[in-house]
């Protein structure tokens, strides 16, 4: 991990601490609902979106791509640079040059527009699904509580029928992989491939599974981001006032 190489490089100075997403104070505060977010003392100095969403486009994010050597060494260079302004007292330029940071993505208030291929082959978009409740889930292969709310989805689908319109959009994963998953899942979930536009039009997606819940006007419900323990309650009840 990046930030743990860079604050080994000051023993006795500095304490690498990680805290479990969704169970921190200081994201809580800051409005981080994805990750990565790096903090040093209470200041957010790399919000999740700086790393780019997960098509990490050209140009998206001060650390995007993520995957270039390039990138990670500037992020590397930045961090050690605010470790070394607030060891030397000066807590007040790093928190200039990070005014009222947050960690937020923009939500959305209304399902978007939006055309991707399911996994069999069929055009999917928008005014496919009017007129009914949806939920889309953005989920990947490398998740292990996607799998068990992917299951869940399932039983949901068949629960409610047609009246609710259900889409499970794969990000950064293996087409081979995905189809794999997809296999033993309910065949009456909406399948498909997120691209990136598709994943910025949601407000950019940096946490998985990350869900979002559209009345059926389109209007948006309810977004949640990883999967709380509470996930299903939450969903479920929600739907049972939707769907009335």
């Amino acid at each position: 991990m990046l930030v743990q190489e860079v604050a080994s490089e000051y023993p006795g100075q500095v304490t690498f601490v990680t805290e479990n997403f969704g169970a921190s104070k200081l994201a809580e505060k800051f409005g981080v609902k994805g990750y990565p977010a790096v903090f040093v003392d209470d200041v957010l100095v790399a919000a999740p979106r700086e790393f780019g969403y997960f098509g990490e486009v050209e140009g998206t994010g001060r650390y995007a791509p993520w995957r270039s050597a390039a990138s990670q060494e500037k992020f590397k260079t930045d961090l050690a640079r605010m470790i070394d302004l607030i060891l030397a007292g000066r807590k007040d330029v790093v928190s200039r040059e990070h005014p009222n940071r947050t960690g937020a993505s923009q939500e959305i208030t209304a399902l978007p527009h939006f055309k991707l291929t399911d996994l069999s082959g069929k055009l999917l978009n928008r005014e496919d699904l009017a007129g009914r409740v949806v939920l889309v889930e953005f989920w990947a292969t490398w998740c292990p509580p996607c799998r068990s709310t992917l299951e869940w989805l399932g039983e949901l689908q068949r629960k409610h029928g047609d009246n609710l319109a259900i889409l499970a959009l794969a990000v950064e994963s293996p087409e081979d992989q995905i189809r794999s998953t997809v296999s033993s899942l309910s065949p009456a979930l909406h399948w498909a491939i997120a691209d990136p536009a598709t994943g910025l039009s949601f407000g950019d997606i940096t946490a998985v599974p990350t869900l979002f819940l559209f009345d059926r006007s389109g209007k948006t419900s309810r977004i949640l981001y990883g999967a709380p323990p509470d996930l299903h309650t939450q969903v479920e009840t929600s739907l049972d006032t939707l769907l009335k």
